[in-house]
């Protein structure tokens, strides 16, 4: 079993934050207090428990379906699907719901991760006083940093005083509250306990999965890198709370940008035991899991329901589960076919706990210009394939006591099929040729002498689009069945990877860092697109299938390296998992690239692609701060209102 699994346990770290008054609920078996006593984190078995919950708090945003959707829902990449509630209408910002302080998702994050800082805190004040190895204090340090620079990129300027004082360690509740700026969060905060955290982390964990000066340097790269951008502020994007968009420091946005290059070289030069994998498939293939190109993820196992945060057979649709690609999942068993014994109609794909397949919600879409534009290149590239399942395959067998002799059926055109011959594709392109039928119950097309049914990218709809398979679920126990179709995914939930150390450098170079020779922007966007050319199974296919594309995907890039290509490229590197709202917030071009979007309707004969256009504010690039912190807080209304971020 993974050893970081086998240390989240038995401990409660539920010391008190910014008005975070709950126990740690992610933590199993523990024993909540409301206070603590400072000489908890004074031994050596107090910090690892203090960790312990620092890692295992990672579970209640990452693969928390509903910051996902804050994450993914109204970018370029999602949309709300057929049966999105309110949560993701709202966040779409397309006119079907409004998004305000009680509606807004992001509270997920905002009412979680204080509780830790305070505990981060803890650990970090206690343990240097007993003369802790840094090495250990420096993963409080980490957390701290990471949930700060979460915190600062979503609402703005956050508090740095959780009742004792500014980065203190507190005992007791608080009921005011006052916010830092924007530059005083990222020199206090951020900047000081990464820098300290690279120089004492080690380069191999102390466990599987542990923090590693790589990490650290990541994030430090990242964390400059949208500091330079918010001093640049190219967009005249609002701050809150105001200030003035001066470095403390005296430091100017290029000044930023070099450190983030060079740290995120640093990191690329000196890579410790992390790698990139060989290709895009070794990245996101299930069994591959944890594998060295994983700098940080939300841990999860299939092996114990203790160790796994919840149970391995049925979801609770609330964190710790990893339920986020229940979201972008359709409902493909509505799909029929006839049975070829006695002409019945039957679902041909059954809901299934494997990656290509999941549990369906339809909670959020793809927009059409993800297949358009972002993966317009589907030969070469393998990150289109490696990304969405495109080929859905007639699994019945997986049912023996229903449909255990059953050996075909009959399908698009009448044709037979037998168990693993497609169902339903979703080609490439778009054919003049195809005529949408209903006759398979959600309106997929039929082509002269295929067999499965298929759907051009101008037909995909809020009801039907490719699954997400990176994301999808990956166990080894199903043992022939379905398996627990409607359990959470027992996979680890990625958080930080190797590669975007490149990206980090690239961006940064185009911001105009001074580069080293063989660094420039291009060379390191082309080490992660040589390795996309890459291709060593094929999902579609569902066989192997080897190719070396990587001279054609070189070849295209282009000579200028723009934040509008590294913004195509971080798309379609890292497409669906939790990054894009904070890439396009960070470069001030959320508007413009996610103003408007098509897609196709509702309803299954819906096959025509709508234009829709989000109303994108300037404020709407800070999330609102929760109506559950306002309500909380003992402070006047007027004090309450001048907390809240303009626009809310």
């Amino acid at each position: 079993m993974n050893t970081l699994l086998i240390k989240i346990r038995n401990l409660g770290i539920a010391s008190l934050g910014l008005l975070m008054l709950g126990s740690c609920s992610d933590i199993l078996d523990e024993q909540p207090r409301t206070k603590y006593d400072p000489s908890f984190f004074g031994t050596e078995e107090g910090i690892e428990g203090g960790l312990t919950a620092l890692y295992s708090h990672l579970r209640d945003t990452y693969g928390y379906a509903y910051y996902y959707n804050i994450c993914e829902t109204g970018t370029d990449e999602y949309t709300y699907g057929h049966d999105a509630d309110g949560n993701f209408k709202d966040a779409d910002l397309s006119g079907v719901g409004s998004l305000t302080s009680q509606s807004c998702r992001a509270d997920a994050l905002w009412n979680n991760v204080f509780t830790y800082i305070n505990s981060a805190s803890g650990i970090i004040e206690n343990g240097m006083a007993s003369g802790m190895d840094e090495s250990l204090i420096s993963e409080a340090r980490f957390f701290r940093a990471f949930d700060y620079f979460r915190l600062v990129q979503t609402f703005g300027g956050v508090p740095l005083d959780l009742g004792a004082g500014e980065l203190k360690f507190n005992t007791s509740p608080s009921r005011v509250s006052k916010r830092n700026t924007v530059p005083e969060v990222y020199t206090k905060a951020i900047f000081p306990d990464l820098i300290t955290a690279v120089t004492n982390l080690p380069e191999t964990g102390r466990v599987t999965g542990g923090l590693t000066k790589t990490a650290a340097r990541l994030v430090l790269a990242q964390a400059y890198l949208t500091y330079g951008w918010w001093l640049e502020n190219p967009k005249d994007i609002p701050t809150y709370p105001v200030c003035d968009r001066v470095d403390p420091d005296g430091h100017d946005a290029q000044w930023y940008f070099q450190k983030a290059y060079d740290i995120a070289l640093e990191g690329i030069q000196n890579p410790g035991p992390f790698a990139l994998q060989p290709t895009f498939y070794d990245v996101n293939v299930g069994s591959n899991d944890r594998n060295n190109e994983m700098l940080l993820y939300a841990d999860h196992t299939e092996n114990s329901e203790e160790f796994n945060g919840g149970s391995l057979s049925y979801g609770s649709g609330s964190a710790p589960d990893n339920f986020a690609g229940w979201m972008v999942t359709w409902n493909y068993p509505n799909m029929t076919a006839k049975r070829a014994d006695n002409g019945a109609s039957f679902t041909p794909v059954l809901r299934a706990a494997t990656q290509d397949l999941g549990r369906p919600w339809t909670r959020m879409a793809p927009t059409q210009e993800v297949f358009k534009n972002i993966f317009a290149d589907k030969t070469h590239d393998s990150r289109y394939d490696g990304t969405f399942t495109t080929v859905l395959r007639a699994n019945w067998n997986l049912d023996q006591a229903n449909y255990g002799t059953l050996t075909q059926a009959y399908n698009a055109n009448g044709l037979p099929i037998s168990v693993g011959d497609a169902v339903l594709s979703f080609i490439d392109n778009d054919d003049p040729n195809i005529e949408y039928v209903n006759e398979n119950s959600v309106g997929g097309g039929i082509l002269p002498g295929r067999a499965d049914y298929v759907v051009g990218p101008s037909a995909i709809s809020r009801l039907k689009y490719p699954i997400l398979w990176k994301l999808g679920p990956y166990r080894t126990d199903n043992n022939g069945t379905v398996g627990q179709p409607n359990a959470a995914s027992t996979r680890p939930f990625p958080i930080l990877k190797f590669s975007e150390l490149y990206f980090a450098a690239a961006e940064a170079a185009v911001k105009g860092a001074a580069t080293q020779p063989g660094y420039s922007a291009r060379d390191l966007i082309n080490v992660i697109r040589a390795r996309a050319g890459k291709w060593s199974f094929s999902n579609a296919k569902n066989d192997y299938y080897v190719a070396d594309f990587s001279k054609e995907m070189t070849d295209a890039t282009p000579q200028e390296i723009t934040i509008d290509y590294i913004l195509d490229e971080l798309s379609r590197e890292y497409f669906g998992e939790g990054h894009r709202w904070f890439d396009l917030v960070r470069t001030q071009t959320w508007a413009e690239r996610a103003g408007t979007y098509t897609i196709a309707g509702m309803n299954a004969t819906d096959v025509t692609p709508q234009t829709y256009t989000r109303t994108i504010n300037k404020e709407h690039y800070l999330r609102p701060i929760p109506q559950s912190q306002l309500d909380a807080m003992e402070m006047t209304e007027e004090e309450k209102a001048e907390f809240q971020n303009p626009g809310y």
